[in-house]
């Protein structure tokens, strides 16, 4: 008689995919924490034109203002008293940003005047007024 031997099967190898997944998710957490979010004014204005217009580096607050003199930011129209506390909390976000004010052409420039000032008092000294270029 013969001893039937029995050959075990080898145990399959598995693939551990833990040390990929804590890589996938600390990428995310890193993409996340290093993005600067851009907060758009959130209504369309006609904006002036300018020859000397040109391409603002680094801006990360917008605010409109419309021709009836609203006030927009993130949006959603604000009082413009409220202007300072609202840039500051943004301006708090991004330190090294900017804001730009789309301030539509007919609208009054004692409205333009006073958001200029309340984003001065935020502690933001990166300014500029939107312009698009004069066609040549």
């Amino acid at each position: 008689m013969s001893a039937k031997r029995h050959l075990q099967a080898p145990d399959e190898t598995e693939l551990d995919m833990t040390p990929m997944l804590d890589i996938v998710f600390i990428m995310l957490i890193f993409f996340i924490v290093t993005t600067s979010f851009v907060k758009e004014s959130g209504v369309t204005v006609s904006v002036p034109q300018a020859e000397t217009a040109s391409q603002q580096d680094n801006p990360n607050i917008f605010i409109a203002i419309t021709e009836g003199g609203e006030v927009w930011i993130d949006r959603r129209p604000v009082d413009p008293r409220s202007v300072r506390a609202i840039v500051a909390r943004l301006h708090a976000d991004n330190p090294e940003g900017s804001v730009i004010i789309q301030s539509d052409e007919y609208a009054a420039t004692g409205i333009l005047v006073d958001v200029m000032d309340q984003v001065r008092l935020a502690g933001v000294e990166g300014i500029a007024i939107a312009a698009d270029k004069k066609a040549e």
